[in-house]
């Protein structure tokens, strides 16, 4: 029997004031019944077993697999540290909800810390031994032992704040803990192990919903954890330095999609017992005092031989914008030809819009008739003008000069904003005719039409 712990309630006080981590189905720590245990665990395996079925609406608890041995020092015999072992675990075990039956020496432990008791029950508590270790042979194949006790806790005022609640199960002491030729295992059956990734709705669409799984060894961090580990730190059996890892068999992995493992460096390889699954694993590492080591992967499952919805949604984009690229590309620039013949923006009025080469007056007075040689025309006017020559001398005989100017009407005015109720167009064309390389005549014909917008040249 362990003695209740008694952590200082300011400490407890603080603890609660943590930000809380999210659920995660994690095997903490080992607690004997006495002080100052002269013994080790090792090796443990914790493994969860997952297939289409732990993903679908309203699953059911996930079985998490613990196996264990309990390795005492060289020439000692184990029955000399003969005692129960307890195990802290964070979340939530199915069970009998309330404290009615419970465990007594499991809840007056926790309700010694201010904890209640939300759920109780038992989980099978079996042996394995060597001989069928890794010959996927099932539960026939284990020797069954006393079933072992848990109670799953949290404060009330806790819960409202999010806490997760954690559980507290006593291991019974049996030979087959310490024998070389057995390993013992638990079976736990852990809610909400499984948690859907917070994603967008269009994340959702496309790639469909993603789930969670974390394992983890020595994380004692949580709210609902610490007071008790605080209080029993002295009866914490050590991790030994042995073969211990963290592992997660995914089932129908032909139709499974990993996004992401954390680590990085944990390894993933076709399960050797099991026909179709994927094995995620880390080593657990032993260290001097607890250190947590995680497990994490996010992770799909997908109906069909290929993920359908991100191909087909992506094929459906593709095809409806190669179908409506063309019809959405000329609304647009229908709506941009509008916009600029339509609308002015900015404080003068709306400028003119010219185009070819429309010569201004003050240009045009500049040519003196009888004086004014061609190069000297040409250089006052500028671009390239259609020419008349006379033949067969090639004397120029006349220069003609055309362009059009689109000049708007502006009407009500929105601040930098303007409307355009019309445009005027204007044909400009100006012919200078020559005698003997000196201008003799200037001609200027416009002719006006009024369009609602410009045209799109």
């Amino acid at each position: 029997m362990i003695a209740p712990g008694r952590p200082a309630r300011a400490l407890v006080a603080a603890l609660l004031s943590l930000a809380l981590a999210p659920a995660a189905a994690s095997a903490q720590v080992f607690i004997a019944s006495k002080p100052h245990p002269e013994f080790w665990i090792a090796p443990v395996f914790i493994t969860a077993n997952i297939d289409r079925k732990n993903v679908d609406d309203n699953p059911g608890p996930l079985t998490l697999v613990m196996s264990f041995s309990v390795a005492p020092p060289p020439a000692r015999d184990p029955s000399e540290f003969a005692q129960d072992i307890y195990l802290l675990w964070p979340g939530e075990l199915a069970g009998i909800d309330g404290a009615d039956g419970a465990d007594p020496i499991l809840a007056r432990q926790v309700e010694s810390v201010g904890f209640k008791v939300l759920v109780h029950g038992r989980v099978p508590l079996s042996a394995r031994s060597r001989a069928q270790m890794g010959t996927g042979a099932g539960a026939a194949a284990r020797r069954r032992l006393e079933d072992a006790s848990f109670v799953t806790f949290a404060r009330p005022e806790g819960l409202a704040r999010g806490a997760k609640p954690a559980s507290y199960v006593r291991i019974p002491w049996k030979p087959e803990l310490a024998s070389l030729d057995w390993m013992a295992r638990l079976d736990l059956p852990l809610r909400g192990a499984i948690t859907p990734r917070r994603m967008s709705w269009l994340e959702e669409t496309f790639w469909g919903r993603r789930y969670v799984i974390t394992l983890s060894f020595g994380d004692v961090g949580y709210s609902s954890l610490y007071p008790l580990y605080f209080g029993n730190r002295d009866r914490v059996i050590p991790l030994a330095p042995d073969f211990s890892r963290l592992a997660i068999n995914f089932a129908q992995s032909n139709h499974l999609k990993v996004d992401e493992v954390v680590p990085t460096t944990a390894s993933r390889r076709m399960s050797e017992t099991r026909e179709n699954t994927d094995t995620f694993s880390v080593p657990l590492v032993a260290a001097d005092g607890i250190v947590p080591q995680v497990l994490k992967v996010q992770f799909v499952y997908f109906r069909g031989r290929l993920p359908w919805r991100p191909i087909l949604l992506s094929a459906l984009v593709l095809g409806l914008g190669n179908l409506t690229g063309p019809i959405i590309g000329n609304l647009l620039r229908q709506l941009v030809r509008t916009l600029r013949g339509r609308v002015h923006v900015g404080r003068g009025d709306a400028p003119d819009r010219a185009s070819g080469r429309v010569p201004a007056p003050e240009t045009l007075a500049q040519i003196r008739p009888g004086e004014t040689t061609y190069p000297e025309v040409r250089k006052l006017m500028g671009g390239d003008p259609d020419e008349e020559q006379r033949l067969p001398s090639g004397e120029i005989r006349a220069v003609t000069y055309r362009g059009q100017r689109m000049v708007p009407h502006r009407g009500r005015r929105f601040g930098w904003f303007a409307t355009v109720s019309h445009w005027d167009v204007e044909h400009h064309e100006v012919q200078i005719d020559f005698e003997q390389e000196r201008a003799r005549d200037i001609q200027v014909r416009i002719r006006r039409a009024r369009l609602t917008q410009p045209a799109a040249g």
